[in-house]
């Protein structure tokens, strides 16, 4: 007799993990639905994405890995076995303690990405196994604005758009009409409905710029002198909050003098940005309170500038007022449940392990990470440590080719295709090929797991317990329960890191049988039940705003700010001690040549697609076929190129093969896909999937060296390159 039921679930196809009700029919899930009563609380903001949509053919896609797979040819010839979990457990345990024995523990790394995972068990695991050596997306994802808003602030904050509250909106390097497609983008068109203004810095006119009162489109890399520029004009003008400045910001009059040299005239000389149109943008922001500032990826990734730029918009929200208040931002606060510093136990982490870690950056290193710690637990709050500790992945990958400064002999990759989504595929490549050992968990067949010695079959969508937390650094869980239970042997991963935790020693730390038992403990300290979240699909209080004004019962003064100063650290002593500039300063861009003569940004993102997610979905494929490249009309023009045509973009480190599409952007600049093979090509060498037919990531390098000194951000955009036909 068959059997059907509803189950309240969530979607997890990208990092706002909508709700759904999954009909579930003898074990299987045979339809998806929106759900209105979880996120995004509306279901016609759901239909507007594809993704949902395959939610029953995700489950049991033909090309999905079902079992665990050993490999048996050479490493790259597409040639597995079947084996059991056991089996695969016993033998990777085995292995990474020869390792370990031989070279230290330091010489496993892992590679994470996200969202569609949960790290905390890979955390706790590479805690207590002793090496310092995660790689993540961090550094160009997250990690800069969580720093510095830390510095600045002496905490994380959520920025807000709110149509009623909300006068003004100013959007920096972000394009959620693609990226997130979700409830900030349908907001975000509401807002445009007002007439209130809205500013959009991007070097392209994308979705989200159609919607602006004012486009700024800024030359790739030179956001920091943009920022710089708009604090003159209100410095100047006197647009600031004065009453906030004088009470509550630390080193303004510096501040004042730091800033009197980016005048209108020289932003534009450096940005292409006009001068009245600095002023223009500058105005609005500073003239229309209360005002959001929400900013992206854009400027995580852009090298050396990320920090400055980071620094600019953060004293921006400071001065003028815009901190704290609704409308305009929050201070978020820690979790009532069990926060990810505890569940990753770093407390557990060993300081000789610490002094292991790769290279000398002034921030993301466990130093830089304990000096801010000190002054966030001011207000009792303490942020993650793995992610912001996480190794600069160009020294990973080094180490595993040199030995040094120590040999790195084996990897484990979960949630992540590294050989499409970091820097310097080539460099990726010839060390992933070099390793003693690599463990790929993964739901599809990637490039990446086309180089792994096991591949681990890994529980997703509707197949596993959801508890999203923001990394511990806000009172905010969502997520609930899974469909189903995993089809044929997948398994969450908490899963393979107990198992492989329990065989080398860890048992004691490993009390949770299952993933969901984990989550139904972490819940605990809020008082809810796991059949509570589940039924609630969140989990927050309303925020509170001005804190820095709330009273302190023991002092009968003022909270005040986390930092060092008790206030808004515009000028930040903490830098300086740190080695870093204490006020932005912007760096130089790389030049332009007459080799390279135009300007490159990789991180361009598309529905349907998600990083390097969903190509073997014919119904989202057909919907965007190829990877585009995208110029100007003018540029277009000036190169003899016509819109449809294949090209060539090509950087000093490699080339990769577009279609050309031609958009209004700006000039001399030229936009690239990221995260595009072929599933459809062979799964092994030499083609390994299409790697190297379309990845922008051939194009790109996080050299060391020319990274962000403070956190090791890594220049994706602005990059020099130039662009031909491709016959």
């Amino acid at each position: 007799m068959t059997q059907e039921k509803l189950v309240k679930t969530n979607c997890r196809f990208c990092g706002y993990q909508c709700g759904l009700t999954a009909t579930v029919t003898d074990g299987r899930v045979t339809a998806v639905e929106p759900d209105p009563t979880q996120y995004p609380g509306d279901a016609g903001i759901q239909r507007g994405c594809r993704r949902w949509r395959v939610a029953p053919e995700f489950l049991d896609h033909p090309q999905r890995i079902n079992y665990p797979l050993k490999r048996v040819g050479e490493r790259g010839s597409g040639q597995w076995q079947r084996i059991t979990w056991d089996q695969a457990l016993d033998e990777i345990a085995a292995k990474l303690a020869t390792l370990k024995e031989r070279h230290g523990p330091e010489m496993l790394a892992t590679c994470i990405g996200g969202p569609h995972a949960v790290f905390w068990p890979l955390h706790r695991f590479m805690n207590l196994f002793g090496s310092p050596n995660n790689v993540g997306i961090g550094q160009i994802c997250w990690n800069p604005a969580t720093w510095v808003n830390a510095l600045t602030y002496g905490w994380t904050i959520e920025n807000e758009l709110d149509p009623e509250k909300t006068a003004c909106a100013m959007f920096w390097g972000t394009n959620p009409a693609e990226s997130d497609n979700s409830l900030l983008w349908r907001t975000l068109v509401r807002f445009s409905q007002t007439g209130k203004p809205l500013i959009v810095v991007d070097p392209r006119r994308t979705r989200t710029a159609e919607l602006a009162t004012l486009w700024l489109p800024v030359r790739p890399g030179t956001d920091a002198v943009l920022a710089l520029g708009l604090i003159n004009v209100i410095v100047a003008e006197r647009l600031y909050d004065e009453t906030f400045v004088d009470r509550w910001c630390n080193g303004f009059a510096r501040l004042a003098e730091h800033v009197a040299r980016y005048t209108p005239a020289y932003v534009e000389s450096v940005t292409g940005i006009k001068a009245e149109t600095v002023v223009a943008a500058a105005r609005l922001y500073a003239g229309n309170a209360p005002a959001t500032l929400i900013s992206g990826r854009g400027i995580d990734q852009i090298g050396a500038n990320s920090f400055a730029t980071q620094r600019g918009l953060a004293i921006m929200r400071a001065i003028t007022g815009n901190l704290d208040t609704p409308g305009a931002s929050h201070i978020t606060d820690m979790p009532d449940f069990i926060p990810e510093i505890d569940l990753e136990l770093s407390d557990r982490f060993p300081a000789e392990a610490r002094q292991k870690r790769l290279g000398s950056l002034a921030l993301q290193s466990y130093p830089g990470y304990e000096r801010v710690r000190r002054l966030t637990m001011r207000h009792g709050r303490r942020l993650p440590m793995r992610y912001l500790t996480s190794a600069q992945p160009n020294l990973v990958w080094r180490a595993m080719l040199t030995g040094e400064p120590y040999p790195i002999r084996s990897l484990i990759v979960m949630a992540t295709n590294p050989l499409l989504t970091q820097a310097d595929s080539r460099l990726i490549y010839d060390a992933l090929k070099s390793l003693d050992l690599l463990v790929v968990l993964e739901m599809f067949p990637t490039p990446t797991t086309m180089l792994a010695d096991y591949v681990l079959p890994s529980a997703g969508a509707l197949e596993r317990p959801l508890l999203e937390t923001k990394a511990g650094t806000a009172n905010l869980a969502y997520g609930g329960a899974k469909a189903v239970e995993p089809y044929y042997e997948r398994r969450p991963d908490y899963d393979f890191w107990r198992g492989i935790g329990l065989r080398l020693g860890q048992e004691n730390d490993w009390p949770w049988q299952s993933f969901e038992a984990a989550l139904a403990a972490s819940m605990e300290p809020t008082g809810w039940t796991w059949d509570d979240f589940c039924r609630e699909g969140l989990y927050t209080l309303p925020p509170e705003y001005r804190k820095h004004e709330h009273i302190d019962p023991q002092t009968g003064q003022p909270a005040g700010f986390a930092t060092a100063s008790g206030k808004v650290e515009l000028y930040c002593g903490l830098v300086a001690e740190l080695g870093g500039d204490p006020l932005p300063v912007p760096q130089p861009t790389p030049a332009t040549s007459e080799e390279y003569p135009l300007s490159l940004i990789t991180g361009a993102r598309f529905q349907p697609y998600f990083a390097s997610s969903f190509r073997q979905f014919a119904s989202l494929r057909s919907a965007h076929p190829e990877p585009w490249a995208e110029v100007s009309v003018a540029t277009a023009r000036r190169l003899g190129l016509e819109d449809g045509c294949r090209v060539w973009v090509e950087t000093e480190r490699g080339r990769a093969s577009f279609t050309l599409r031609i958009a209004r952007m700006g000039d001399g600049v030229v936009s690239v896909e990221y995260g595009w093979w072929y599933p459809e090509m062979a799964a092994a060498e030499p083609s390994i999937g299409g790697l190297w037919a379309a990845n922008a990531n051939t194009l790109t390098n996080a050299d060391y060296e020319t990274s962000d000194p403070m956190i090791g951000t890594a220049t994706y955009n602005g990059l020099p390159c130039r662009v031909s036909r491709a016959e």
